[in-house]
Order: C-alpha cells, then structure tokens, then sequence
C-alpha cells in the first residue's frame, strides 16, 4: 500500500513577518518530504483580539526592541533580505488574501504567489492594500491579476476569509505562521524544526488539550 502524502493545514497572513521569514525554509520542507500543504489566509488581527495577543505597535517599548534583535538574527540565518521598518506596516492584507482563494479554488499552484506577496512588505517596501500592487504581484506569480482581482469581491470568497479565521480561532491558533501535522500544532517559524522532525519520526501526534 503506498504511504499517503503528509499534510500540513498553514495558517498565516501577507502582513506577518515571521511566516515570510520561515517561508523558503518551509517550502524547502515541503519539497524534502513531498507535502500537501493546505494554505489557509486569515486575518491576523481579529486572532490577536481573541487570543489576548496585541500588534505591534501596542507592545511595549523593551518587546519592540528586542523584536528588531531577532529580526537582524533571523534574516542573518536564513540570508533572506529584510526590511526593518516597512513603510506601509501594519496594512490591510484582505485583498492578497481573497486574491490567493480564488487561484486556490481554481486549482492553480499558488506557491510564487504566496512567495512574492509576502515579499510585497517585508522586501519590496511596497503596501500589500494597494490593489495595483497584488495584480502584479500575481502577473509575476504566473496568474492573471486581473481575473483574481475580478473574482475577488465574490460574496463566497468573502465569507471564506472569515470562516479560516473562525477556523483558525476554533483551532486554537494565536498567531502566524501556524502549522497543523495530524492535528499536532506548530505555532512559529521557529518550529519548523520540530515540525519537520514530527513528520520524520511518524510518532503519535501531540494536540493542544482543551482547558
């Protein structure tokens, strides 16, 4: 019988630092082990607001500070490029977002599209709300803007953008990148090890126990 494919369920948004910092090495994962990976946008806000966790700029002062230490640390490690203090952050990531669902109901390989828009802040220093912006994002991604630009204002590819994050606070996830392995949460970039160890080992998985 041949073995079935691993499956990661991938929660993040355009807008969240540390999934694009983690996203080659994820997507490296991925090509290592042939994963599914189901991805899954939402909108990182309302999850801060239900999970007690606070933006960034309402942190206090020593946690904004240490967070540009891991930022140098990271982008160091990984040799990806970064920019410290995008301009247009926070901005809204909901147009990418309903943008990447319909090229997701589509069948259409969303991997370069979800790797440039998360560039779209965190490289380019360009604003992830700006419409002109994720069309060409997606006509460098090998999709049609147009189209997914055009599709996007669908009632039902709206109301998917909030049934994720329902999901995803039903799920318990508190932040982004969040990765699900057999129902075991990995919640970080910074997991990615543990997660790839988890899929390797076969061993039972550990989920999050109700309180």
């Amino acid at each position: 019988m041949t073995k079935p494919r691993p499956r990661i369920d991938f929660y993040f948004s355009f807008v969240s630092l540390w999934t694009y910092i983690g996203y080659e090495a994820f997507q490296a994962m991925v090509e290592r082990h042939d994963i599914e990976v189901h991805y899954k946008p939402i909108d990182l806000h309302a999850i801060f607001s239900l999970s007690g966790g606070l933006p960034v700029s309402r942190r206090p002062p020593q946690r904004q500070a240490y967070r540009f230490v891991e930022m140098k640390r990271w982008r160091d490690l990984r040799g990806i490029p970064l920019v410290l203090k995008p301009k247009f952050h926070p901005s809204d990531p909901e147009l990418g977002h309903r943008m990447l669902l319909v090229a997701l109901a589509e069948g259409a390989d969303v991997r370069e599209f979800v790797r440039h828009a998360l560039r779209v802040l965190w490289v380019d220093d360009q604003n992830v709300a700006d419409p002109e912006v994720m069309r060409a994002v997606a006509d460098r991604s090998g999709l049609d803007g147009r189209h997914l630009m055009a599709r996007a204002d669908d009632p039902a590819i709206r109301a998917e953008v909030e049934r994720l994050t329902r999901e995803a606070a039903e799920r318990q996830v508190f932040g982004t990148p969040f990765f699900f392995y057999e129902n075991e949460p990995f919640w970080g970039q910074d997991r990615l090890d543990l997660l790839e160890a988890a899929i390797v080992s076969g061993r039972a998985p550990v989920p999050i126990e109700p309180l």
